[in-house]
């Protein structure tokens, strides 16, 4: 093995790490891991995202998930990219559909030309937004360590007009030690990789590193394995998307066929959870725990995965419409690939109770809502409470929240309370909507609310959006199951 091993070029430094949180969302189900679990959970500042964000649209929930490529703390001997500067090489949005049983992620390649929206820097200050922009450029927006997730996520939503509900970043360090932690994954290698398809710049083949055909990888087997790209279909980044999704597949089948036992759950969500980073709705083990349990019943082959559709603009990539605003039209109003209308259920079945029109006033009449003060500030509680009485919802409790440091207000809403939920959000401006397996409502206000006017908020009527046709079949026709074999449709070149 020669020294160019340790130290391949940035053009070749790059990984999925996108299946991590995903896991983790699973694996984080188990009460007794909580206190060990909450020391490793990173937060980034949630300060940066935009103040004009979208509505919360349908009953689904959207969840942002960025793989990191940055050569801090642990990972530069994982072969990230070059200095300290967070990059974000891959990153796919997944969308959580209402009832429950479904789920679609969709794939946004890194060289995607997209408007940058105006972002937050370390300083303080706003940048200039800009436009035909590569995508992955706003994960550096900054130039810190740890990246900029909330400009990434202000792209993400100015591109889809969805309201992202989650962002996780997740690392080299996280990537290679869950798919130790799991025993590895179960891949496919369209044929056999040397080490010169790895590094093309070390001038030679090299060793052997992937035999043709179905084999287990984890660590830095794995790494190699979502890394590579020259040698297999054209070449390119965008041809690892495929590779890498089914990666993925692979990852959360290996997770759900060895169960939920304490001995499996503890290495796999610590490994994740240690590189780390998400927003405030999702920074704590609870909440982890709380989201991880409303996706239960997502069946493996209901978790499908998509690119948005793209075409080649020189070396960069364009979007293809009219189809790819047809695609984020339908997880706006939560249809399923295949045309279904998943907001009307709940999982199990259940029929859910519908929020009224956007262009209606603010009315709770014969709803309970829980209020809790997530901040040190006094009197935050009842402020928000007698809000929600004069637009009539019974507030069925005042409280302080356990943790006292709550930058933005979070509403959760349990089984067939979407409707009311979003009902309930357009009097927290900002607010992270989440579902959660608990019953009811409930609004933990944050420091965001602190900073707000006292009086009455202003409840701006959102535009009705036209009921969207079907997903283009080119688009539907392309979808990986979750339970797909791992050796199909393994590159677009």
């Amino acid at each position: 093995m020669t020294g160019t091993r340790g130290k391949p070029p940035r053009r070749t430094r790059r990984v999925t790490s996108v299946g991590v949180a995903f896991l983790v969302l699973l694996a984080a189900g188990v009460g007794w891991l909580y206190l060990r679990l909450n020391g490793n959970i990173d937060v980034f500042d949630a300060d940066g995202l935009a103040r004009d964000r979208p509505g919360a649209g349908a009953s689904g929930q959207n969840v942002l998930v960025i793989g990191s490529d940055s050569r801090s703390g642990g990972n530069g001997g994982l072969g990230g990219g070059e200095g300290d500067v967070g990059r974000s090489d891959t990153a796919f949005l997944l969308h959580i559909y209402g009832d429950r049983e479904h789920a679609v992620a969709v794939s946004i390649p890194r060289d995607t030309l997209v408007d940058i929206p105006s972002c937050k820097l370390p300083d303080g200050s706003w940048t200039a937004p800009r436009t035909n922009a590569m995508f992955n450029s706003a994960f550096s927006v900054g130039e810190s360590a740890k990246g900029n997730p909330a400009c990434t996520q202000n792209t993400v939503e100015k591109l889809t007009g969805l309201r992202v509900d989650h962002t996780v970043v997740v690392d080299f360090e996280g990537f290679s030690a869950m798919t130790s932690a799991v025993g590895g994954v179960q891949v496919c290698v369209p044929k056999d990789v040397y080490e010169g398809d790895l590094n093309p710049n070390r001038g030679a083949r090299g060793e052997l590193l992937f035999h043709k055909g179905s084999q287990s990888v984890s660590g830095q087997k794995a790494l190699d394995y979502v890394r590579v790209r020259h040698g297999i279909g054209d070449g390119s980044d965008i041809g690892r998307i495929q590779r890498q999704q089914a990666f993925v597949a692979a990852m959360i089948k290996k997770v759900r066929s060895q169960g939920f036992s304490p001995g499996t759950l503890l290495p796999l969500a610590d490994a994740a959870t240690k590189s780390m980073t998400v927003d405030p709705g999702l920074g704590s083990a609870d909440k982890l725990l709380s989201f991880a349990m409303s996706l239960k019943k997502i069946d493996l082959h209901d978790t499908k995965f998509i690119t948005v559709p793209w075409r080649y603009a020189g070396n960069r990539v364009a979007l293809v419409q009219p189809e790819a605003d047809a695609l984020w039209a339908s997880l706006r109003a939560d249809r399923t690939l295949d045309g279904k209308d998943a907001e009307k259920k709940q999982a199990g079945g259940k029929v859910e109770t519908p929020g009224p029109s956007p262009s209606q006033p603010v009315s709770g009449g014969g709803v309970s809502v829980s209020v809790a003060n997530g901040t040190t500030v006094g009197g935050l509680a009842a402020r928000a409470a007698a809000s929600l009485k004069e637009h009539g919802f019974t507030v069925a409790d005042t409280s302080n929240a356990r943790a006292r440091d709550q930058r933005v207000t979070v509403i959760e809403f349990g089984p067939g309370e979407a409707g009311h939920a979003r009902n309930l959000a357009r009097l927290f401006p900002g607010a992270f909507v989440r579902g959660t397996s608990l019953k009811g409502l409930a609004v933990t206000v944050g420091h965001d609310y602190a900073a707000a006017p006292s009086g009455p908020p202003a409840v701006a009527a959102a535009p009705a959006e036209a009921t969207p046709g079907p997903v283009p079949s080119g688009v539907a026709g392309t979808a990986r199951s979750a339970d797909d074999d791992p050796c199909a449709n393994l590159s677009y070149g």
